[in-house]
């Protein structure tokens, strides 16, 4: 059996990277469907989960390989999967279902330019409203968005950690450049890697509850065979996970499960700053839309124009309060990314007329490079 960490350091893409930070956070279960650009993590997932012990299996669909992840996590094991946008909008059901029943798992969205089939080798930025808001109803997770390979190793584990702590699914929102650049990733030891596992249930098995909140707000999770009496459901239901069809109950479940996220932003939110301090213009990226963002700055810089860079690690919750604080004493947002407007709307909403909000995008296919960024820092400011 080979080790589940390959310590040391590698020249791999950023899906081989993302599926070794999996195995590294403690990963030993991965279902899904292939499809362009996110195969490589499922390929790789295939050929080192038996080394570990680890089970890989192909499912017929996305839909199906949502829900197998849904129910090994339910038997205790770090589950994963991954797809593009055509299979995210098919997972999304089950997404909703993992976030009413309380099940940790991760799914990765390696993000390509759409609607529909579009442009299935060519990336794009265009899920991320779809990741907030795809499943039904109101509901509360966690996307994490990556810029580099070895970062999506790093956030991949982060993605596990937060997963467990606070038992919902959290999306991993790279996109195809991410995804297939191949850059070096370095591997730590496997005792330097911080791994979380979810709370998990003390005292009488005949008295547990399975859905009853911890000081934290988030309740034990027992696994499948251990002899608690569990019940789970996507009805409407109480502490015991019985269903309970009353406006009452709804919104005890709803406050639980909104409040858990709520409650720990200051855990959850995750930004890099750069050359913010004295920042007149604030350019707001993410993903490989940050990198090239970095260029632009710097560029602006010697041009004489103050600018600085807030890139996105944690996309949703959004930090919605760094931007409210920054938009008190600058003079503006430029908001960088691979779609027609949605973190932008994000921004403009949290800048609340402050301070004005302009969109540097493109509908998809290569990145937005600096000189775009460039100009309309020129013309606008």
């Amino acid at each position: 059996m080979k080790p589940a960490v390959l310590t040391g350091e590698h020249f791999i893409v950023g899906d081989v990277a993302c599926a070794e930070g999996a195995l590294a956070a403690g990963c030993r279960f991965f279902a899904g469907y292939p499809i362009t650009p996110a195969t490589e993590v499922a390929e790789h997932m295939s050929e080192r989960l038996p080394e570990v012990g680890g089970t890989y299996i192909q499912m017929e669909d996305e839909i199906a390989a949502m829900t197998a992840v849904i129910g090994a996590s339910c038997a205790g094991v770090k589950s994963m999967t991954s797809t593009s946008g055509p299979g995210f909008s098919l997972m999304m059901e089950s997404i909703g279902l993992a976030v009413c029943t309380e099940t940790p798992c991760v799914v990765v969205n390696v993000q390509r330019a759409g609607p529909s089939t579009g442009l299935p080798t060519q990336g794009a930025q265009g899920d991320m409203m779809q990741a907030r808001w795809g499943a039904h109803g109101h509901n509360e997770l966690i996307a994490l968005s990556p810029s580099s390979p070895q970062e999506l190793f790093y956030q991949t584990i982060t993605a596990f950690n937060l997963s467990e702590k606070y038992r919902l699914p959290v999306i991993i929102m790279t996109d195809e450049m991410v995804g297939h650049l191949s850059e070096r990733v370095t591997i730590p030891k496997a005792k330097d890697i911080v791994t979380v596992s979810r709370p998990r249930p003390k005292g009488r098995k005949d008295r547990f509850k399975p859905f009853e909140p911890g000081p934290n707000g988030v309740a034990p999770m027992a696994f499948a065979g251990e002899g608690y009496n569990i019940h789970v459901t996507g009805l409407t239901h109480d502490e015991n996970g019985y269903p309970v069809m009353d406006v009452e109950t709804q919104a005890r479940m709803m406050h639980r499960l909104i409040s858990k996220v709520r409650n720990n932003l200051d855990d959850i939110i995750m930004t890099e700053k750069y050359r913010l301090d004295d920042a007149d213009i604030v350019i707001v990226s993410y993903g490989v839309s940050g990198r090239t963002s970095l260029a632009a700055v710097d560029e602006a810089r010697e041009m004489g124009i103050k600018a600085g860079l807030l890139r996105l690690i944690t996309v949703w919750p959004f930090p919605e309060d760094e931007i409210k604080r920054l938009a008190r004493r600058v003079k503006g947002f430029v908001t960088v990314e691979i779609n027609m407007g949605q973190i932008h709307f994000e921004v403009e909403r949290c800048a609340m007329g402050m301070a004005p909000a302009l969109l540097v995008g493109h509908p998809g296919g290569t990145i937005i490079p600096p000189e775009s960024v460039l100009e309309t820092l020129k013309q606008a400011f």
